[in-house]
């Protein structure tokens, strides 16, 4: 049986989650940071300018980094650069790449760069909060905000209705769980099973179960397992929100052929699935969808447009999904 550690997800969930709920994300983690900004105003993911702010330096690729553009109650622009930093173990040079990412945006763009860090690792004591470097005299230090997901006990993440309290369990757990697919199972259930009782709209439920399946992925015989639950569960709970027998079958399979597709350098079984999908789910697919999904040459991207495929609103929603892929 494969150690399920080896396939766990952790940066791209994280990514998503922000996306599609920044606003949670400040509140629950930076409630200072959430209290300052203008929410009345929109705010503007720079996924383009942080690309290339990435390219031209030696850090390294790391996916769950955001850079957004808020707007301050005083009327400032404020652009707040977000690192996920995942790693189990102490980073000598995490400080120091996020002082380079803040200067570097600065040195571009000119703007005021706000820095945030979330500690996502197992090791209580690691909490860098500054960069800080001197001589003859001189000093520079630059000094940022951490959350540590250790420091959320299981009492408040479970009586939390914030999204991330949601995230934060199911990535615990997934440290937790990593030699256990036994546990992973029981638990992936149990917070999964938990979205119908935090009071979540059933835009929101679909959403949060697409993550926590995604960030806690399990051999596939215990997943099999856990989508006959989530079935029953439904049934007996009379809230279809999530599947049916039928649409986890029609999900299956699709997954099946997109992976098979791709493995045997086929992409358009990829697209081929994405459009069963929304077709299934809207009647019809525009040709100008078609072309943009004619272009991705890439497994990961068609992997993940096929999951959000499956819970996004509108047709307009995918295409801009679609779209952005290329302008990062």
């Amino acid at each position: 049986m494969s150690n399920p550690e080896q396939r766990a997800d952790y940066d791209s969930p994280w990514k998503e989650a922000i996306s599609l709920y920044f606003p949670d994300f400040l509140k629950f983690f930076f409630p200072e940071v959430y209290q300052g900004i203008d929410w009345s105003k929109d705010y503007t993911f720079l996924d383009k300018e942080f690309q290339q702010i990435i390219r031209q330096t030696e850090t390294g690729r790391r996916d769950a980094d955001k850079l957004v553009k808020v707007w301050l109650k005083n009327g400032r622009e404020l652009w707040i650069l977000i690192h996920i930093e995942v790693q189990s173990q102490v980073q000598i040079s995490f400080p120091e790449r996020i002082y380079i990412y803040n200067s570097r945006i600065y040195d571009v763009h000119r703007c005021p760069v706000l820095s945030l860090a979330v500690l996502a690792d197992e090791q209580e004591s690691w909490r860098p909060d500054n960069y800080s470097y001197g001589f003859l005299g001189g000093r520079l230090t630059l000094e940022f905000p951490i959350a540590k997901l250790l420091d959320y006990s299981t009492e408040t993440l479970e009586a939390s209705s914030n999204p991330f309290a949601v995230i934060v369990l199911a990535h615990r757990e997934t440290q937790a769980s990593a030699k256990d697919p036994n546990r992973r199972y029981r638990e992936k259930l149990r917070i999964a099973k938990s979205l119908y009782q935090r009071g979540y709209e059933r835009a929101d439920i679909l959403e949060l179960f697409r993550l926590i399946d995604w960030m806690m992925s399990l051999p596939e015989q215990f997943q099999s397992g856990f989508q006959r639950e989530i079935v029953r569960f439904e049934e007996e709970s009379k809230m279809p929100y999530i599947t049916s027998i039928e649409r986890f079958a029609r999900e299956e399979g699709l997954q099946q052929g997109i992976e098979q597709g791709l493995q045997q350098g086929v992409l358009q079984k990829g697209r081929e699935a994405i459009l069963e999908v929304l077709e299934v789910r809207f009647s019809s697919v525009s040709e100008t969808l078609v072309e943009l999904l004619n272009q991705v040459q890439e497994k990961a991207i068609l992997s993940s447009l096929l999951r959000q495929s499956i819970t996004v609103e509108s047709l307009d929603t995918f295409e801009g999904m679609v779209r952005e892929q290329f302008s990062a």
